[in-house]
């Protein structure tokens, strides 16, 4: 299936940062989506040729023994994703993008209406932010090989691996928040 991307599209890259490296996320079993950065960095290249904005969302957590508490190693971007000067970075202290930052702001002054989205983790920041975005107008593609989770307990105590936990967040967004897409769609339509 092709998309359409319009000019005014921007591309939003949710907590890549160096702290999704820390073993604690795999307590419950391994990540999916082992190239995940491979395609951030093909899409990131990609988009900085087509000239669109580019807005990179920063987890600066408050809890003291988060992964991503400021000032440490892990707040930092991870590499296949690092800011260049001129991109925005939005920071943010919550899981939503939207929540306490200016980013509806930003994108509505820039007369933007439409989103690419990816990072982690889909079934918390991802999931979060593309609902919002949904809920906010915005016309959002999520994409769902440069975004990864991991393995989690489900309600009942019964682990889910990180394929099942994914694909059930991308089922919940699909055709109500935004609309689920690949790499190759993507770097197709620009």
């Amino acid at each position: 299936m092709n998309i359409m991307l319009p000019k005014k599209t921007a591309l939003i890259i949710i907590d890549v940062q160096n702290a999704i490296d820390h073993p604690e996320w795999s307590k419950y079993g391994s990540r999916n989506n082992l190239k995940a950065e491979e395609n951030m960095s093909l899409l990131l290249s990609k988009w900085r040729q087509s000239g669109r904005k580019i807005i990179h969302v920063k987890h600066e957590s408050t809890e003291p023994n988060s992964t991503y508490r400021s000032g440490d190693i892990g707040c930092e971007f991870k590499e296949c994703v690092s800011p260049i000067e001129g991109e925005l970075i939005i920071i943010k202290h919550v899981n939503s993008a939207f929540i306490g930052t200016d980013l509806e702001a930003i994108l509505r002054e820039s007369n933007i209406s439409h989103l690419v989205v990816f990072g982690v983790i889909t079934n918390n920041s991802v999931e979060t932010t593309v609902r919002m975005a949904g809920n906010l107008g915005f016309n959002t593609h999520l994409v769902e090989d440069a975004t990864f989770t991991f393995a989690k307990p489900d309600y009942t105590g019964k682990i889910r691996t990180a394929d099942e936990v994914h694909t059930m967040s991308l089922a919940n967004l699909e055709n109500e928040y935004c609309k689920v897409v690949c790499t190759d769609q993507v770097v197709n339509a620009l």
